[in-house]
């Protein structure tokens, strides 16, 4: 019995180590296998026809076993697996947009007769909480498009999904982007929107306080949507579907144009687009001829650029300066799910090679400001730091002249704080072009410039002339008491939606003496120079014909035979002329003085007369960019020049910061 016993135990010992040791080694198994990587390429078995683009700008090539756990890569939602793409509000862009993107892009391109289709099966889940609600594309995300990899690169399909803060239902539409006509200029380019769910594209909210009803008919976050887009002979049909929903329908003609004339824009563009300067017209034949693809994933709209530059693309959102982490920790991104996508390549397809080869890098890659405005071989410059450079071919510098991209086109940016390093004779900093040839008012001239300010001072002494304000063009003496028949003006006061234009004609003083020296003040659009506060904290009203920051308008400066001409045009304003003898004056004795300077300059002192032949003679010379009108002087030592602004002591980073210094952005100029 006893060895029975024994051999019954021995027998059980060895089955209970069999069976602990296989218990280990499935458990063992079983870890192995849930910490294996399900990549999205086990998803969606698609992606040997995209490459994708991640939130940093950069462009991965095929994503095939490939993730990255802060764009790109897989989840399970407890039933299906899923391709998640994630996209901060701000990070490294790809091509010329301004928005960040986890997103993929078709590696083949078709023509619209060619065609191709492509499907997914998503549901987003989330869209920044933050940003202008009065900016159309403020918590959206583009989670499908087709875009051309010619001419402008447009995009006549853009499917969003977009829901403002403290709803639940948030809106699915679609837009077409008009293939502008013209070989230059795409900046008049403008989307229509087909609401699908909810809201289109236009509705907005009224104020930065307010937000519209949420939609009846929305789309809650994580609730899936299926969409389809097929372009065949040139039409493109879309179908939407959700469950619960309607299913809709929409037919687009890519090759024949609806918005060939001005009378053509709908409705809903003359209130979105319109009042922004993008009113152009579509070529005829629309997409016809040019290389079309399919993009997929995570387009986020909103970006933490200022509404000022582009009251419809640029969000002001929390970016907390492009911490990727720190945006993710508090929503400030979009997240997009995909767990089924097909696309159909058509015979006739091509490469894409080139859009990726033109595009990859581009966002990092640096425009020089010559290659905006090609003029600039032909000046030299003054900086706010009281740098001087002569050749300005690949030039910039970040804190002072530098090139933009405002939602639409590329624009020179000219910089300077109140207080920096100035020229000998000012007392204003400068980051302002100086031409190099001189002329004579009888050998004459001419300067152009199309620009919007963006920024002066909102510190100084509402009582002081120059305070709030910033000189955008000018002609200057080289000769004689080197002074300047045109100075071209911006100015607005601290609580103003608008601000006004004018142009000052400084007399040439009769003498040695220029101590005397006055200017004589022309409105354009709202005051002249003299309107000041009655104390240094008081404004006058606001101009009811003004020009708001960040609206463009134009300018030409001729002189001819001695007369100078001044034309000033802005889209929604009246264009004005103006007409100056430069070589005869007319303020050659103390009654000439006129009730404008009489009240702002003979207080000062400067009540001189000038030269009978004004300019006659002396050697002129342009100048255009940004000389900040506002200083830090104390306004007791000059009631007209000296602004009393805050300055930090000179520190450009903390006025620049406080918003203590003056912008302009020049699109267009010639010589």
């Amino acid at each position: 019995m006893k060895n029975k016993k024994n051999t019954q135990f021995s027998t059980l010992f060895v089955v209970s180590i069999i069976l602990l040791l296989s218990s280990c080694k499935t458990t063992g198994d079983n870890n192995s296998n849930s910490q294996k990587t399900v990549y999205p390429s086990d998803v969606i078995s698609f992606f040997d026809k995209f490459k994708l683009i991640l939130g940093d700008g950069s462009n991965v090539g095929h994503p095939i076993d490939f993730e990255s756990k802060d764009y790109f890569y897989t989840t399970n939602d407890g039933t299906d697996d899923w391709v998640v793409y994630k996209a901060p509000n701000a990070g490294n862009t790809h091509g010329t947009s301004n928005n960040i993107r986890t997103e993929l892009g078709q590696s083949q391109k078709w023509s619209p007769m060619v065609g191709g289709k492509m499907t997914a099966i998503c549901k987003v889940m989330n869209v920044s909480p933050t940003g202008d609600p009065t900016v159309a594309a403020t918590h959206s995300v583009v989670i499908g498009q087709i875009h051309s990899a010619d001419g402008h690169e447009n995009e006549p399909f853009k499917l969003f999904y977009k829901k403002f803060p403290g709803h639940k239902k948030g809106s699915v539409f679609w837009n077409y982007e008009i293939n502008t006509a013209g070989d230059d200029d795409n900046s008049g380019r403008w989307d229509y929107s087909y609401a699908i769910w909810g809201y289109d594209f236009s509705v907005v909210a009224a104020d930065k306080n307010t937000i519209p009803d949420e939609p009846t008919d929305g789309i809650e976050l994580g609730e899936e949507i299926t969409y389809e887009v097929e372009v065949k002979d040139g039409i493109m049909n879309l179908k939407f579907m959700s469950e619960g929903h309607e299913t809709k329908t929409f037919t687009k003609n890519l090759i024949q144009s609806e918005y060939t004339t001005k009378a053509d824009i709908p409705e809903q563009v003359r209130k979105v687009f319109v009042p922004i300067g993008q009113d152009g017209v579509e070529r005829p034949a629309a997409y016809a001829n040019e290389g079309l693809f399919f993009k997929q994933g995570s387009y986020n709209q909103t970006n933490g650029k200022d509404p000022a530059v582009n009251g419809v693309w640029c969000s002001g959102a929390e970016t907390h300066g492009g911490d990727v982490q720190k945006q993710y920790a508090d929503g400030n991104y979009a997240e997009v799910w995909f767990k089924d996508a097909t696309v159909e390549v058509n015979e006739g397809s091509i490469s894409n090679e080139g859009y990726f080869a033109a595009n990859d890098g581009l966002s990092q890659k640096v425009v020089y400001p010559n290659e905006v405005i090609p003029f600039m071989d032909k000046f030299k410059m003054l900086l706010g730091d009281g740098t001087s450079v002569e050749d300005l071919t690949k030039y910039e510098n970040k804190d002072f002249f530098f090139t933009v991209i405002d939602g639409t086109r590329r624009w020179v940016s000219y910089k300077t704080p109140n207080s920096g390093v100035t020229s000998k004779n000012s007392s204003n900093t400068r980051t302002e072009l100086h031409e190099k040839r001189e002329w004579t008012p009888e050998q004459g001239g001419k300067l152009t410039g199309t620009c919007k300010v963006m920024h002066v001072s909102t510190s100084g002494d509402a009582r002081v002339a120059a305070s709030y304000s910033t000189v955008i063009g000018q002609i200057h003496s080289g000769d004689g008491h080197e002074n300047e028949p045109c100075k071209i003006f911006y100015k607005k006061f601290p609580g103003h939606q608008k601000g006004s234009v004018f142009w000052n004609y400084e007399i040439n003083t009769a003498g040695d003496d220029n101590g005397g020296r006055w200017d004589f003040s022309y409105p354009v659009w709202g005051y002249d120079m003299s309107v000041v506060g009655a104390n240094p904290t008081d404004f006058p009203a606001e101009p009811k014909d003004g020009i708001e920051l960040g609206e463009e308008f134009s300018y030409e400066i001729n002189v001819h035979k001695g007369i100078m001409t001044v034309t000033f045009s802005s889209k929604g304003h009246e264009t004005k002329s103006f007409t100056k003898n430069l070589i005869k004056s007319e303020y050659t004795a103390k009654a000439d003085i006129p009730e404008q300077t009489q009240k702002l300059f003979v207080p000062i002192g400067q009540d001189g007369v000038e030269r009978p032949e004004a300019y006659a003679g002396e050697l002129n010379y342009f100048k255009q960019g940004c000389y900040n009108q506002t200083n830090g002087k104390a306004p007791e030592k000059n009631m007209v020049w000296c602004a009393g602004a805050e300055t930090h002591g000179g520190n450009i980073a903390k006025q620049y910061a406080t918003g203590n210094y003056s912008e302009v952005w020049f699109r267009e100029a010639t010589v």
